[in-house]
């Protein structure tokens, strides 16, 4: 009995498992899928919810090839094939063969878009397939015959034998020079026409973008009914960000359902068509203390001292200040369920768009000198250092879970950027004066208006982020640029 083994091919993806027969007088024993064995030694834990079988009542039945859009997990239930894979792919493979004779011990793991055929080498052979997708009747994918010379596949048994069977739809497919390479799965984009969507729609160009207007991610018949079997990668830059309206009877409710409900529907529709769920939240969900400074039953008021150099870790218990927090946390909590998540965590956003900087310029210009916080301490974050960030964790397909992400440098307040941005606008710095949280909202408190609590400290560790290989620039110079 030979041990279970994964191998590659030469076809990236493609992957050949040894599987050890448990045999006796009355026959064999074989566990033909085991997720636990199988993708410890790295196969893909594919998540399979069809099996089929197709029936070879004689030698030289010969099927394929075809390319459907998920991927499968060949094996023979009795007898032995000659099987043969062409990459149909889009991309440098595309035309790449491989083959090997599969018999009760061995099966392939064929990622989407590799075509697949065989030919039955015995009377009465099972040809056994499990597959991540269910199939869908009147759905075309691209074929090739099975007597392309490009591929030059050495069937064992000559196409032109007598033994040979093969239907006719299979004689009727296309040479490889007529085949339409098959695309990856698209990536899609929530929330578009914001600030970060924006900024994302230049890091993915060929990325489908949408907006509320083209899918309601917080209605779940909405969600249900989108297409998902045709994405791969979900980009939700989607949220209810007016932090003091969430406080409001009506901005509380939009709020909880932009920023929890939406969430938990497309965590519930990437678990179930196994995507790529990329969700964007806030230093919000914190109260500005980090844990590991203070006790968890130590309470947060504005008058507390924020140490800069404190900065909160991925994996730090929530601590929400505010229905927006609130909400952001819950949403964070529903992401976490899907296997295939990254969760970036970020603050103080500054993109293309209505943001402090440009109203800080906005004042220098006008000669205006303004009071700002200085208790606030944080990171600048710009949108096109997020959506490289995140860029960079597909791309690299970097570990799952939760990554921080803001621009580096050491820890500001409010008042320390706005008046870097009045001494790169020509204005003295000291013409921005400083003042606590508690004053700067005290007129608005008094009038009875909304106020959400802020974090004293937003300021985020960015240790894990680094250790996935992507380095944030510096928050200073890249304010430089933004303002120039």
């Amino acid at each position: 009995m030979s041990d279970l083994t994964v191998t590659e091919t030469p076809i990236p993806g493609l992957l050949v498992v040894r599987l050890p027969l448990h045999g006796d007088s009355r026959g064999w024993f074989k566990e033909n899928w085991q997720r636990a064995k199988m993708t410890a030694l790295g196969l893909p834990d594919f998540g399979p919810v069809q099996n089929n079988m197709s029936f070879n009542a004689a030698r030289g039945a010969t099927r394929g090839i075809h390319t459907e859009p998920w991927d499968k997990f060949v094996s023979v239930a009795t007898g032995r094939v000659f099987a043969a894979w062409v990459d149909m792919r889009e991309g440098a493979s595309f035309g790449a063969t491989y083959s090997v004779e599969i018999g009760p011990d061995v099966a392939v793991f064929v990622p989407r878009g590799v075509g697949n055929s065989y030919q039955a080498l015995e009377d009465g052979t099972v040809y056994s397939y499990l597959v991540n997708d269910h199939w869908r009747p009147g759905f075309a994918y691209p074929a090739l015959n099975l007597a392309d010379p490009t591929a030059a596949i050495p069937w064992p048994i000559p196409l032109t034998s007598d033994e040979v069977e093969i239907s006719e739809k299979d004689l009727a497919n296309p040479v490889l020079e007529d085949v339409t390479p098959m695309p990856p799965k698209k990536t899609l984009i929530l929330g578009a026409r914001g600030q970060l969507g924006r900024a994302l729609a230049a890091a993915f160009p060929d990325a489908e973008r949408v907006d509320l207007d083209g899918l309601d991610i917080s209605s779940a018949t909405a969600v249900e009914a989108w297409p998902w079997h045709e994405y791969g990668v979900v980009l939700n830059a989607a949220a209810y960000t007016a932090v003091d309206l969430a406080e409001t009877a009506e901005g509380r409710v939009t709020s909880w359902s932009a920023n929890a409900v939406a969430p938990a529907l497309l965590a519930r529709a990437a678990t179930e068509h196994r995507l790529t769920l990329v969700h964007v939240s806030s230093d919000y969900v914190f109260d500005g203390a980090p844990r590991q400074a203070r006790g968890t039953d130590a309470e947060h008021t504005d008058a507390e001292p924020v140490e800069a150099a404190l900065e909160h870790t991925e994996d730090e218990a929530f601590a929400p200040l505010g229905v927006y927090g609130q909400s952001k946390a819950a949403g964070d909590i529903a992401v976490a369920t899907t296997p295939r998540h990254y969760l970036v965590r970020t603050s103080w956003v500054i993109g293309d768009g209505n943001n402090f900087v440009r109203t800080m310029a906005r004042l220098a210009a006008d000669g205006v000198s303004p009071k700002v916080v200085s208790d606030q301490i944080g990171r600048l974050t710009f949108t096109a250092t997020l959506a490289d960030a995140i860029a960079h964790l597909v791309r690299t397909g970097a570990p799952y879970g939760t990554y921080n992400v803001s621009n580096a440098g050491e820890p500001l307040s409010w008042q320390q950027i706005a008046a870097e941005v009045f001494a790169l606008s020509g204005r003295p710095r000291e013409d921005v004066a400083a003042t606590t949280t508690q004053e700067y909202f005290a007129g608005a408190v008094a009038a009875g208006k909304p106020i959400s609590p802020r974090p004293l400290n937003s300021a985020l560790s960015l240790a894990r982020i680094r250790s996935v290989g992507f380095e944030p620039e510096d928050q200073l110079e890249m304010l430089k640029e933004y303002l120039a």
